[in-house]
């Protein structure tokens, strides 16, 4: 068996709550840290069935184990357990509680927010390049993602097929966030269009032959979920005018590519464009989070039609990304970071491309998308 790849997670020093998708690595993760740990994971069914009934009997198990450590694994299956860990937390100070959570759904409407104060939220995202190193490799990832569960199988492919409906059947059918899986299954098919596009709702709801409602519904789940996420416009001290609509990812390439149905009549090559750009966006999201920049994502496009794919914007960071799959840099394609860069001349601007040369082309680094990736290391500007 191989070793188990090093992530990059740094926790805070007291308790937190740890939110990421299923199949992340949480679990794993938290079992390394804090082996002493008491475990409570809420999957196991006849716990699960003594803690629904008597959400009380958890400070009995924490008292009674007497550990400075314990781990609530999957929350959000037993929301109510949230009030009697905030008694606990307030009684016994020397406890420090780390619960995990693969969706935020249910503890929207639970008093998770009282906890705000006394647990940091930290989220667990799948492998960025830098923690894979020399195991990285492009063309492989933009077929299968880089969700830990499904890498280290030793079938990706099938894997990823089997982790796409497990979201289907567990998360969403067995926790009956929906009425009719059909039409739920029918919207991820649909939905898979729109990965690295401005989401139009409409459309999807036409597409799938349900209310426009039903879709907004449809969309919030997978949010809830974490598998999904719309990146806003940025708009700070904006000299042109500039669209309203967020851009919508699925939160992995390799779920992108097993939901985005494909035949004889589709564009191999866009398809493959849109799965690069949801690469890139992935592992920005997770640069954010992992470095404590207070940085945040956002694209760029003007009502002209001017499109910059990703503003990464902080307290130290201030750059623009183009993500083309092409072997070449042309100048057209550096356009619109010219007119960005023109507007912002604080940003800079880097242009990533399926290419072997690194170049300086005026004021705009063109760098090798997976060179990018591999030393995209958080709590470093790239």
């Amino acid at each position: 068996m191989e070793p188990a790849i090093p992530r990059i997670f740094n926790p805070p020093q007291g308790g937190y709550f740890l939110f990421g998708p299923r199949g992340t690595g949480k679990t794993t993760l938290l079992k390394q840290r804090y082996s002493e740990a008491l475990w409570v994971n809420l999957l196991e069914p006849d716990l699960f069935r003594q803690l629904s009934a008597r959400p009380e009997r958890l400070k009995e198990m924490v008292e009674g184990a007497g550990k400075k450590v314990v781990v609530v694994d999957e929350i959000q299956k037993i929301p109510e357990l949230i009030d009697v860990i905030h008694k606990l937390i307030e009684d016994n100070k020397d406890v420090k509680f780390i619960l995990t959570g693969s969706s935020a759904r249910k503890l929207k409407s639970t008093g998770a927010g009282l906890l705000g104060g006394r647990l940091a939220k930290q989220s667990l995202y799948p492998f960025m390049a830098f923690e894979l190193g020399d195991k990285f490799k492009l063309e492989q990832v933009l077929e299968t993602g880089l969700v830990p569960v499904v890498y280290s199988s030793a079938d990706r492919a099938e894997f990823l097929k089997a982790y796409a409906a497990m979201y289907v059947k567990e998360e969403v059918q067995a926790e009956g966030l929906v009425r009719n899986i059909g039409s739920f299954s029918r919207f991820l098919e649909s939905v898979s269009f729109s990965h690295g596009s401005e989401l139009n709702i409409s459309s999807v709801a036409r597409d799938c032959q349900v209310e426009r409602k039903t879709v907004e519904g449809f969309v919030n789940i997978l949010e809830d979920l974490l598998i999904a996420y719309r990146i806003p416009v940025f708009r700070k001290k904006a000299k042109r005018q500039v669209v309203s609509h967020p851009k919508f990812y699925l939160f992995d390439t390799g779920l992108f590519r097993v939901l985005r149905p494909s035949g004889p009549l589709d564009d191999t090559g866009s398809i493959e464009g849109c799965a690069l750009e949801g690469l890139v966006a992935q592992h920005l999201i997770a640069w954010c989070s992992y470095g404590g920049a207070r940085s945040s994502v956002y694209y760029h496009e003007t009502k002209s039609g001017s499109e910059v794919d990703f503003v990464v914007y902080g307290q130290n960071s201030f750059f623009a990304i183009e993500v083309k799959n092409s072997r070449k840099v042309r100048q057209e394609d550096l356009v619109p970071l010219r007119n960005f860069i023109e507007d912002y001349p604080e940003s800079k601007g880097i242009f990533l491309y399926r290419g072997k040369e690194k170049l300086k082309i005026s004021n705009i680094y063109c760098v090798p998308v997976d060179e990018f990736l591999r030393t995209l290391e958080p709590g470093k500007n790239p």
